[in-house]
């Protein structure tokens, strides 16, 4: 027969594999856990599974991370460093400079999607904190979404935090609800161990043979405390003798294990932050009950990591998979403030807990009504034996994290520490040296920065091999430092728990710099800068040569005013813009994404048609949620507008009457007393009609929430209102859209809307 017309004449479709016994990857990675925290290296919260995977594999005593999340993230996945990558502080924050745009640049690609390029199939669970919030609407651009970015599957947050009980989820790029309620037992970290769980068992059914990537950054342990009811009383009692005996315990015990040498000494206690024997009764009982829920909640995370684990094994997997477990993104956080927070959304606007309101909300801390967060200074005795804490880049309490390998067969002398320094940068080389696949010269066509990190799997093979990794720079909101063959030398700028004050900042120049030894000071307890000044000069020169190297320059020390210039701002979605009008069938906005509703006057303009009467209900705008924001609903057909100042006060203005058939109007003016976070006159309309006023005293000066979305239509996340609950979306008529008006100078946004005809605009 002519071979013309043999179907076997073609050559077909090539597939990519991964190289001939290529490993699964899963890349575990813990949200605010300091070194000193978790039972694996020597601290007072108990996790077995991170234990398990040591024994049987390498704890890591001498990791770094970049001090910050995204950050953290954006090296970890890329394999440079966070400014070489745009990410020089959170995403939020991002501002024009190179080194802190929030936007990952096609020359640096993405492990995962380097391990998809080669065969694997690649699913990420969790925190991401690494899209740029104004691209997070439907306009996009989508480049820097998880999906786009090398992973085939995504399920999670893209923000800063969650509401483990009412998180807003995105599946893919689209917007989801939880599969269940608190009521029925929900809690974020359970979801995204059960969708790996589902990933990895769908890609072993239907291509056993293909290699996968499993990244799963939980949201746990950042603030909120949300603690699954079975594990808030796991610790009651154990932390009641206070932070500075959880100190001197944990480097006892740190000690005992061999994390670090027998002449550790405790790092200096950070100047401003209360001694425990200061504290009154009450304070005492308020500051152990807060701890005892973070352990509890990093207890319950790394329960997940071991059901996976326990999963794993029981298909087999586990033997030909590479597990990296990341016990943190940065040290502890100390942005509960000095007495711990029963809201800390509060204290991130400048408005601290105090003692009684966290007494006075006892039996609601750590559940679906309470966003707590622990006193500052839990989080320096978990960051022990070293100084500071998250934020603060330059000491090894922001900066040093525990780190587990596990992979059976390739990791000799398991059970032994390994003291090599490292650093999260060196996360990608090791996943692709262990696969057998090189970093490509160019992805998608766009040319690569080389890698900056140095691959780990040399101290599989060999737990006494000499470090490879020797000198390394650090830098998050001014506090910076370097590392050198041994030496550190090392400024903080201010204590990170006054992140949210407008504090009077030093000038950079006049930083004051310490210089320690680590070969012979482990903790940066000593500081020798005296002693050496010529050493000190050479290290500080040579942080500006990194700086410059890697987009670090020019250094910026603020947090509260980053953006505070209007050439300093990146992109935004209402740039140049005073009005947006938004859809029910829109996915919610991100908060950074949408028209900024604070320190201003604003109108919101509904159109609805009401087809019942009585039963027409639902949201009509909601920004924020329970603990904190504003949101303009009907109930019972009655119009009315409730501004929730983070569950302290609250303002209202509510109709008399149910909406009558047929097409209405609905408008609410928020006529604001001018200045930062003063009170406003609530104005409420239908068609034109003032029903209803009211007033709030005081409202947010900055922000809602770090996870919750501007919604229209219904509720994504918690509900603002006590006044309904979950989604509550519109019924009993059609919500056609909400216009949003910004005030534009002294004029009020009402003004510059008459005569126009909403119901058709």
């Amino acid at each position: 027969m002519d071979r013309r017309y043999q179907q076997d004449a073609f050559p077909g479709a090539e597939q990519v594999h991964a190289p001939d016994g290529a490993p699964n990857v899963l890349l575990v990675m813990l949200d605010d856990v300091g070194f000193g925290t978790s039972s694996v290296f020597g601290g007072p919260c108990r996790t077995p599974t991170a234990e398990r995977l040591a024994r049987d594999g390498a704890g890591y005593t001498r990791f770094h991370t970049t001090a910050l999340c995204s950050p953290t993230r954006a090296a970890t996945l890329t394999g440079r460093n966070h400014h070489s990558v745009g990410m020089g502080v959170i995403s939020e924050m991002a501002t024009r400079a190179p080194g802190y745009t929030g936007v990952r640049p096609d020359s640096a690609a993405t492990v995962a999607r380097v391990l998809r390029g080669n065969g694997y199939a690649t699913g990420a669970f969790g925190k991401m904190h690494q899209t740029p919030p104004w691209e997070t609407t439907a306009a996009g651009p989508f480049d820097r979404w998880p999906t786009e970015e090398g992973f085939d599957t995504f399920y999670g947050f893209l923000g800063a935090e969650a509401d483990h009980f009412a998180p807003v989820l995105y599946d893919g790029r689209r917007q989801v609800d939880p599969p269940r309620t608190p009521d029925e037992g929900y809690h974020l970290s359970e979801d995204l161990v059960d969708r790996a769980v589902q990933w990895i068992d769908g890609l072993d059914s239907v291509a056993p043979d293909k290699p996968w990537f499993c990244y799963l950054p939980f949201g746990a342990v950042h603030a909120p405390l949300h603690v699954p009811e079975s594990y808030r009383d796991r610790y009651t009692g154990e932390f009641d003798a206070g932070w500075d005996a959880l100190r001197e315990r944990t480097l006892a015990r740190q000690k005992e294990l061999g994390v670090v040498p027998e002449d550790t000494e405790l790092a200096p206690w950070a100047p401003g932050l209360t001694d425990w024997g200061e504290l009154d009764r009450d304070e005492r009982r308020a500051a152990s009950r807060l701890m005892e829920l973070y352990a509890g909640f990093l207890e319950h995370t790394d329960d997940q990591v071991g059901r996976l684990i326990d999963h794993l094994e029981t298909t087999g997997a586990l033997e030909n998979t590479l597990i990296l477990y990341m016990l943190g993104d940065n040290g502890a956080s100390t942005e509960g403030g000095d007495r711990g927070a029963v809201n800390y959304l509060a204290g991130l606007n400048g408005l601290p807990s105090t003692t009684a309101e966290i007494l006075a909300h006892w039996d609601e801390l750590g559940g679906p009504e309470s966003y707590p967060h622990f006193p500052a200074a839990w989080a320096l005795a978990l960051n022990t034996p070293y100084q500071w804490a998250k934020q603060v880049a330059s000491h090894y309490g922001g900066t040093r994290n525990g780190l587990v390998a596990h992979w059976p067969g390739r990791i000799d002398e398991p059970g032994r520490w390994r003291h090599q320094w490292h650093h999260c940068v060196d996360i990608t080389p090791t996943i692709l040296e262990a696969v057998g696949v090189p970093m490509p010269h160019t992805v998608d066509g766009v040319a690569q920065k080389p890698l900056e990190g140095v691959g780990m799997a040399y101290t599989f093979a060999d737990r006494e091999a000499s470090d490879r990794h020797t000198t390394q720079y650090f830098e998050i909101f001014g506090n910076r430092g370097i590392y050198d063959h041994g030496w550190t030398a090392v400024t903080a700028q201010r204590a990170p728990w006054l992140m949210a004050s407008s504090v009077e900042l030093s000038d950079l120049a006049e930083s004051r710099w310490e210089l320690y030894d680590t070969r012979t000071d482990w903790s940066q307890a000593r500081d020798v800068s005296a002693e050496h000044p010529d050493v000190l000069e050479r290290l500080k020169i040579k942080f500006i040569a990194e700086a410059a190297r890697y987009d670090v320059l020019p250094l910026d020390h603020s947090t509260v005013g980053r953006q505070a210039g209007q050439d300093n701002r990146p992109p935004h979605p209402m740039a140049g813009r005073t009005s947006i009008t938004l859809y029910p069938h829109m996915d919610g906005l991100n908060e950074k994404a949408g028209p900024r509703l604070f320190n201003r006057g604003f109108l919101l303009s509904a159109a609805v048609d009401v087809d019942d009467t009585a039963g027409c209900e639902g949201v009509v705008f909601s920004v924020g949620g329970r603990f904190g924001g504003m949101t303009l609903y009907v109930l019972d057909g009655v119009p009315a507008f409730e501004y929730n100042f983070f569950r302290r006060s609250n303002g209202k203005a509510a109709g008399t009457e149910p909406l009558t058939a047929g097409t209405h109007v609905v408008e609410l003016e928020f006529a604001y007393d001018g200045g930062i976070a003063a009170g406003a006159e609530l104005l409420l309309f239908v068609d034109g009609q003032q029903v209803g006023s009211g007033r709030i005293a005081v409202t947010a000066p900055a922000m809602f929430s770090m996870n919750e979305t501007m919604d229209v239509g219904r509720s994504r996340g918690s509900a603002v209102s006590g006044a309904y609950s979950g989604a509550f979306a519109f019924s009993g008529g059609t919500l056609h859209h909400v216009r949003v008006d910004l005030q534009r100078g002294s004029e009020l946004p009402r003004a510059r809307r008459d005569g126009i005809d909403l119901a058709t605009h």
